[in-house]
């Protein structure tokens, strides 16, 4: 059956504004030749998609023959405005955005451990607000937040979690409560992490990979055919409860002591960097990271050498894990931890799997590092904001 015309002009927009969403500015004549629509139906989608403020002129393509330069049109940036948060346990990370996801304004606020929770809410909502002002933002379109812990699927929320700080759950309801005209959504920091790293990092040439997060928690993302895959209750990839060998007893329901997270979280690299001798990088913080950022740049020691193969074998034992269940064919490792390893820590993972695992796998560091889950962030606000503006014309 017959799309009707208002279903294909539908199509052929959103069609071109994915176009220049993905390639950048585009010439009338480029469109077409990507498109495979006709010159008079590019013609009306440029007029319609133009009268609709979505798209603009932006300059001029240098002709490649004698003659005017073709016009340059490309997705009007300031339609709309974007925030992204990186919320952690010590604090919120921002940025504010245009709808192209062009960068207007950063900033970032320390939360101290001792902060009550209504005062910790109300320092990151200010800062949210203050931060969009100075970016020339009137309002927010869209507001997209990552953070530490687990998001229920039915409701889209944070749960509930003793180990994480109360003002993070109430965040995302006094954001929306003071940005009533935003859409406000929270996505776990790791799943954020993964959909940087498949877009414009280390894995954009996967379909199918596992991000592994090596920070003050650990936690795995799951990106299986292009997809990310959270689980029945939102719990997949919480690798830190994962029962392994070399640690006292087992993890429990509210305590993933005894689990992944003992080899390889935060606390556990430090204790081993201290064992091995290893002193972190100077001003270095957290002190993991900053142990394994000197024991990779630092003068090559038998104390650097052997505080790295243990790492590398720890680490090891929980991708190996992952490998034999889901066979990804490909491990990024991300976190604060897996930026300061870098390819050595990575090499030396992707070594010791090779005797452990039958399954073939590349480990690879992330190419984004600190600023993964930001950018997760902002992408997925950003893709939300098209979804939404992009729906207009042709209805």
């Amino acid at each position: 059956m017959a799309a009707s015309p208002s279903t294909a002009r539908a199509i052929n927009d959103r069609l071109a504004l994915r176009l220049l969403q993905q390639e950048g500015p585009l010439t009338a004549g480029q469109l077409k030749e990507l498109t495979g629509l006709s010159r008079p139906t590019v013609a009306d989608l440029v007029e319609r998609l133009t009268a609709a403020g979505l798209i603009e002129a932006a300059g001029e393509a240098r002709a490649q023959r004698r003659g005017p330069n073709a016009k340059l049109y490309g997705i009007v940036a300031g339609r709309a405005h974007l925030a992204a948060l990186d919320v952690r346990t010590e604090g919120v990370a921002l940025v504010v955005s245009d709808l192209v996801g062009g960068v207007l304004a950063e900033a970032s606020l320390p939360i101290a451990d001792d902060t009550g929770t209504g005062p910790a809410v109300e320092q990151a909502v200010a800062l949210v607000e203050r931060t969009a002002k100075e970016a020339g933002a009137d309002r927010l379109h869209t507001v997209g937040i990552g953070a530490p812990g687990l998001i229920d699927p039915a409701t889209g929320e944070l749960r509930d979690s003793t180990s994480l700080p109360e003002w993070h759950r109430r965040l995302v309801a006094a954001l929306q409560e003071r940005l009533p005209e935003a859409r406000v959504s929270v996505e776990n920091e790791t799943n954020l992490a993964a959909l940087a790293e498949q877009r414009d990092g280390s894995a954009r040439d996967r379909d199918t990979f596992v991000l592994l997060w090596l920070g003050h928690g650990t936690g795995a993302a799951v990106i299986l055919d292009g997809a990310l895959r959270r689980g029945a209750s939102g719990g997949t990839g919480e690798i830190g409860f994962l029962p392994v060998p070399g640690t006292r007893g087992l993890p429990s329901a509210t305590d993933c002591a005894g689990g992944f997270h003992s080899l390889a979280g935060a606390a556990a690299v430090a204790t081993l960097a201290r064992e091995y001798g290893v002193v972190p990088a100077p001003g270095s913080d957290p002190e993991a990271a900053g142990a394994v950022r000197a024991a990779v740049s630092g003068p090559e020691s038998a104390a650097h050498t052997r505080f790295l193969d243990t790492l590398a074998e720890r680490v090891a034992v929980g991708v190996a894990s992952v490998v034999a269940l889901l066979d990804p064919g490909c491990v990024v490792l991300g976190g604060e931890i897996g930026q300061a390893g870098g390819e050595k820590l990575a090499s030396r993972v992707h070594d010791r799997l090779t005797v452990m695992s039958p399954l073939p796998v590349e480990v690879r560091p992330s190419a984004l590092g600190g600023g993964a889950v930001l950018r997760g962030a902002l992408l997925t606000a950003r893709d939300h904001a098209q979804d939404e503006l992009f729906g207009a014309p042709g209805h």
